[in-house]
């Protein structure tokens, strides 16, 4: 399958700095697999869009396998996951935009 490269939306890092270290932590472990294994957690109906759990959170990410990339766009509790889900997907083409100007950059600082 090869190495694919692990991106955050800008929404997903003003998000994820209000959490502790120790869920960065985690975080940091998923996306470690995800290089190797992109289709860690659950489909959300289709195979290219995915959630994986830690603890009460949900992490939402796309793989796009033509870029190599997976693109990690939200977190949400269980109350909110069904907005967060109707919210991606209005926005796909947008996160596709986001994440090509990322790869296009070509610096280190811009992806995980």
């Amino acid at each position: 399958m090869g190495e694919f490269k692990v991106y955050h939306s800008a929404s997903f890092d003003q998000k994820l700095e209000k959490f502790d270290a120790e869920f960065e932590r985690q975080i940091d472990k998923i996306e470690d697999q995800m290089v190797i294994n992109p289709y860690v957690g659950d489909p959300l109906h289709v195979k290219w869009f995915r959630e994986k759990r830690v603890g009460v959170f949900r992490i939402y990410f796309i793989i796009y396998e033509d870029l190599k990339s997976v693109f990690m766009v939200a977190i949400s509790g269980k109350k909110d996951q069904q907005r967060v889900i109707n919210t991606i997907r209005l926005l796909l083409d947008s996160y596709r935009v986001e994440i090509e100007s990322l790869i296009n950059s070509g610096t280190d600082s811009d992806f995980i």
